[in-house]
C-alpha cells in the first residue's frame, strides 16, 4: 500500500471525477469551498489561501445563477472544521455536500451529524454511505478508509 495515502502528505485527497459527475448532475454545484487549481471541481472555487472556513460561502460570486449549493471534499485533518461550517452554512441557506472519511465514532460526527436520543441524522442531513473504498488523484490504489456523502440542507436557525 502506498504510504502517502498515510501521510500528512496526502491531507488533501482529490475527488475522484466519476463521483463528482454523478452528483454534479444531482445537485448542480456553484462553489468548491476547499480546492487548487490543480483540482478544483468547479469554475467558483476557494483555496487554502482564501481560507473557506472564513467566508460566507452563500455570498462568494459564482459561475451559476440560483442558490448556493457548495461541495467540499475537505483537508481530512480539519474535518471537524469544515463539517462544523457546513452546518453553520446550512443554517445560512446553503446546501453543502461533503465527502468524507466514515468516522461515525467521531465529536464532529455526533455534534452536527447524528442526533442520539433519534439514533437518526439530524434535522436537514442526509447521511450517504459509500460502498467499498475511494480511488482518490490517480486513481492507481483504494482509500485506507471507507467514506461517506453527508448533505447539509438549507434551514434558518
Amino acid at each position: 500500500m502506498n504510504n502517502a495515502l498515510f501521510s500528512r502528505a496526502s491531507d488533501e485527497w482529490i475527488t475522484p471525477s466519476d463521483l463528482y459527475e454523478v452528483l454534479g448532475a444531482e445537485f448542480h454545484f456553484t462553489l468548491d469551498a476547499a480546492a487548487t487549481e490543480e483540482n478544483s471541481m468547479s469554475r467558483t472555487f476557494l483555496t487554502r489561501e482564501q481560507n473557506s472556513l472564513l467566508v460566507r460561502w452563500g455570498l462568494v460570486p459564482c459561475h451559476r445563477a440560483g442558490p448556493p449549493v457548495v461541495w467540499l471534499n475537505p483537508p481530512y485533518s480539519k474535518v471537524r472544521l469544515f463539517i462544523a461550517k457546513a452546518a453553520a452554512e446550512a443554517a445560512l441557506g446553503c446546501t453543502v455536500v461533503c465527502l468524507v472519511p466514515s468516522r461515525t465514532d467521531t465529536r464532529w460526527f455526533h455534534d452536527h451529524v447524528w442526533d442520539v436520543t433519534t439514533n437518526s441524522p439530524r434535522p436537514h442531513v442526509e447521511v450517504r454511505f459509500l460502498r467499498g473504498r475511494l480511488k482518490f488523484g490517480d486513481g492507481t490504489g483504494s482509500a485506507p478508509f471507507p467514506s461517506m456523502l453527508l448533505i447539509f440542507r438549507p434551514h434558518r436557525g
